[in-house]
């Protein structure tokens, strides 16, 4: 087959060759069509996220979070490289110590936020939910199992309820981190307003301290207690030591062993010395605590709200919105079967040509018809608008017509597709270049030419059938070189079964004697059969499609029925395109 052309406005497009495939590649004119017909999808969809997102951030409550710093003293002895891996051990420990429940109980008993309605009682967040249910679920059923849970009054277990719950809550509020390999922790809070986060990050560093510092003085308390047991250990044991040594001196007898027994004296002496020392220091440390932290920086009133960021969840949404209208218009072309683009209907039919005219405002009115029926009136050869694409149609029926395709049906898919107009148009076109053309109404549906042109017509084609010698008088001359022969009353079997026959008196071959060009206008293949029969008596045929919404496998069904029936499709028109579509 030679190189395809689609005709389409005011330049033609040409067709690219079937690859091995069967596919043609994707090129920028294929991407810029689909994004001029499924535009719509993408940004309806994208405006739809957007609405979404801006639904969110106009009613979500604003977040403003707050941060205190702490810096942390480890107490750690050895090489540098020892007191590296112990620091990062001890502040890890420091980091759960602030994030335990002693220490966030204690900042809700501080800032009572178990009596704020507005924190207490608020409804929990789907990520807290979530959390709480991933981290807490096997927590709760552990205490749901405990019997000295169920033994507790009804208004405690309320109350430990609640405190559970506000203490939850405060821990999906507060955030702990260590600033890059430093000793400083930053303790961050998020509430709903500013005063409250800095409240609550003050507080929450203040308890850690005093939870450190709390946490040393008991275990100086323990390590006073054991200290205290074992200095009277060694008072006994000194005691012994000294009784020992005196005894012995009241009657030396070996100087060795008074050697022995001064040594053992002084040993008991310097450990009870050592022991008594370090009790006194306990007991210092039980009464003059120091913590191992101390606040460097308190949190201050942020400016500015830090959730929900509006600019990033538009973007995001805008993102995403897109991303999801793309997907959507994809699927939505890729299984749409309707046809909009005359490249995949040559290629899926094979077709010589396929010509795009787009739908005109001005001939919806002014249909060609009763500007005929007007020159019939008056003799006039006025011109009228013609459709937007059909010039270049013209002229490629121009074109077959020098190689003597004379006889041409114009038949559609569907009713409604334009196909009398079309005929109308082209009829006209071949008129006015000055050659003699016949245009023949044999559609047997309610006709729109004959009712148009000679509504009341005596004769038409069903008579000239019967008898070719009526064609003279049937075929109504319109202009000097357009006639129009009308339908007729139609008497059971349609024009285009019995033409199929053979046996009428109407002939082609002598009507190609006297005419140019020969137009037939055919019933829809949808609602009659009459295409089939007619279409191999014919030169050619054009076959016309509706412009999203005839179906590319009904054409496809169409134009193979009437060539397997030994008729020539010589191409087909997409009709009623939107104006865009031409350029």
């Amino acid at each position: 087959m030679t190189s395809s052309r689609i005709f389409s406005g005011v330049s033609s497009i040409p067709l690219p060759a079937p690859t091995a495939g069967g596919s043609s590649p994707l090129t920028m004119r294929d991407m810029l069509f689909f994004l001029r017909m499924r535009w719509a999808w993408i940004i309806l969809t994208t405006s739809a996220f957007l609405g979404v997102a801006a639904a969110y951030v106009l009613t979500a409550q604003p977040t403003f979070v707050a941060s205190t710093q702490l810096l942390v003293f480890p107490q750690v002895n050895g090489s540098d490289a020892q007191r590296a891996v112990e620091a990062d051990a001890f502040l890890e420990a420091q980091l759960e110590i602030a994030k335990s429940s002693d220490v966030l109980g204690q900042t809700a008993k501080a800032l009572d936020l178990a009596s704020d309605p507005a924190f207490a009682d608020k409804a929990p967040s789907l990520q807290d939910t979530a959390k709480g249910w991933l981290t807490g679920s096997l927590q709760k059923d552990a205490e749901t199992d405990d019997p000295t849970a169920a033994a507790q009054p009804a208004s405690l277990a309320k109350e430990t309820q609640r405190s559970d719950r506000v203490t939850a809550r405060l821990r999906n509020m507060v955030a702990l981190r260590r600033i890059g390999r430093s000793t400083i922790i930053e303790v961050s809070a998020d509430a709903s307003s500013p005063k409250k986060a800095v409240e609550i990050a003050d507080t929450v560093a203040e308890e850690y301290i005093r939870k450190n510092i709390l946490m040393k003085a008991e275990a100086a308390r323990q390590y006073s207690a054991w200290l205290e047991k074992f200095v009277i250990e060694q008072q006994r044991g000194l005691t012994e030591a000294a009784n020992a040594l005196a005894t012995f001196k009241s009657n030396p007898r070996d100087q060795f062993k008074l050697a022995e027994l001064q040594s053992a004296a002084d040993a008991r002496r310097t450990l009870y010395e050592n022991t008594l020392t370090q009790f006194t220091e306990a007991k210092q440390r039980i009464s003059f605590p120091v913590s191992d932290a101390t606040i460097v920086s308190q949190a201050t009133l942020p400016l500015s709200k830090a959730r929900p960021r509006s600019g990033l969840i538009v973007a995001f949404a805008t993102a995403v919105g897109a991303g999801a209208g793309l997907m959507l218009a994809m699927i939505r072309h890729a299984g749409d079967r309707r046809i909009v683009r005359g490249q995949r209907l040559a290629e899926a039919a094979e077709l010589p040509f396929v010509t795009l005219l787009a739908r005109s405002e001005k001939t919806r009115r002014g249909h060609p018809a009763y500007f005929l029926a007007a020159e019939a009136r008056s003799g006039s050869t006025a011109t009228y608008p013609i459709i937007p694409g059909m010039a270049e149609l013209g002229a490629t029926i121009a074109g077959l017509r020098r190689r003597r395709k004379v006889v041409i049906g114009i038949v559609a898919v569907n009713p409604g597709s334009g196909a009398s107009t079309i005929a109308c148009e082209l009829a006209v076109q071949s008129a006015e270049s000055g050659s003699r053309t016949l245009l023949i109404d044999a559609a047997a549906e309610k006709s729109s030419l004959s009712g148009s042109i000679a509504p009341h017509c005596s004769a038409g084609l069903v008579d000239v059938l019967d008898n070719a010698d009526l064609i003279q008088t049937a075929a109504l001359p319109l202009t000097p070189t357009l006639k129009f022969l009308p339908l007729g009353k139609m008497r059971g079997i349609t024009p285009a079964i019995r033409l199929s026959s053979g046996r009428t008196q109407l002939n082609f071959n002598d009507l190609k004697k006297e005419f140019d060009a020969i137009f037939v206008d055919i019933s829809a293949v949808s609602i009659s059969p009459d295409a089939n029969a007619i279409a191999p008596e014919l030169d050619g045929v054009l076959v016309i499609t509706w412009h999203g919404r005839t179906s590319i496998d009904d054409a496809v069904k169409v134009i193979d029925g009437m060539r397997n029936v030994g008729a020539e499709v010589l191409g087909a028109i997409i009709n009623k395109a939107p104006p865009r579509m031409q350029s």
